[in-house]
């Protein structure tokens, strides 16, 4: 493929320093706020689960508390389960997603599971629609000891502050256009890269560990979705986002060697979920009601095998 015209941030092959991380920071906008589309909600569901403010954030003055939810004290006797949302604040339906199951059918695995849910991780880019942090920083590539990313630290901490082992972690994504008019070229541009383009997949799809594969939960996974939504086909090279197709709708990452939120609690059942929003064949609404059947169906099988 020819490569697009280079991002308008920084020099063609040169790695960005300060000044472009200033440059970059300076053309994100707020677009909506976390105070009113995210933590209304969490507030509103704390009569009904135990709501943990695991840290906050602080860029440039601008504050951001971090919550998570739990389903009530740990009762040893059950298995744990883990739902994050918004890793990429951009990624709509995962923040969606994640309080509408805890909004509607959360309930229906009480004396089932310990549950614990952190809808929106990174809550600065939530505002700005965009994939990475304040400091031009993927978060779900920054999942480890003394990451620069705060988020994930964050939530590295929440994990290890709770009672385990976790039997599941569901981390809820979009792949969008934007991937390919902004972030890649963008992320090119940090690394001094230059960017290929790339097709978006039309569809919902998954990312299994390729380290701990599940074939089995994947498609349970995949059979429950494909009632809401449709599915992603490969590309003609057989591939969605440049990896092998390993199963209808699935491709693997090694998710601890990619440093991925996938990764922080160890479990045993962990999987990626990506929507596709700027598809003709689908809406918001029926993102975020694949996210909630994606979550039920994983709890459904890693409970029904643990």
């Amino acid at each position: 493929m020819n490569s697009t015209p280079f991002y308008p941030i920084g020099i063609p092959g040169r790695p960005w320093g300060e000044d472009e991380r200033n440059q970059w920071r300076a053309r994100q906008s707020v677009k909506r706020l976390y105070k009113e589309d995210v933590m209304p909600r969490i507030e509103a569901l704390a009569d009904r689960f135990e709501a943990l403010n695991y840290g906050q954030l602080d860029y440039a003055g601008e504050v951001y508390p971090l919550f998570a939810l739990r389903s009530g004290p740990h009762n040893p006797a059950l298995p744990t389960a883990f739902v994050t949302g918004g890793v990429h604040g951009y990624e709509t339906s995962g923040v969606m997603g994640a309080l509408k199951f805890l909004e509607t059918r959360a309930a229906d695995y009480a004396g089932k599971v310990n549950l614990l849910v952190a809808p929106c991780v990174s809550p600065w880019a939530y505002e700005r629609v965009n994939r990475w942090n304040y400091d031009a920083i993927d978060p779900n590539r920054s999942f480890h000891k003394d990451s620069d990313a705060r988020e994930c630290t964050a939530l590295i901490e929440l994990v290890a502050s709770q009672n385990g082992p976790f039997l599941l972690h569901i981390d809820l994504h979009e792949t969008t256009d934007s991937d390919e008019g902004e972030f890649r070229p963008a992320l090119a541009a940090l690394e001094g890269s230059t960017y290929e383009p790339g097709t978006v997949p039309d569809g919902f799809y998954l990312v299994d560990d390729s380290e701990n594969p599940q074939p089995a939960f994947q498609q349970s996974i995949i059979s429950a979705v494909e009632r809401v939504t449709h599915i992603a086909p490969p590309d003609e090279d057989g591939q969605i986002i440049g990896s092998p197709v390993v199963a209808r709708g699935v491709i693997e990452y090694p998710q601890a060697k990619y440093t991925m939120c996938a990764a922080v609690t160890g479990a045993r059942f962990t999987t990626t979920t990506e929507v596709y929003p700027d598809s003709a064949r689908a809406t918001s609404q029926e993102c975020n009601e694949a996210q909630v059947a994606a979550v039920c169906a994983a709890l459904d099988f890693a409970l029904a095998h643990a």
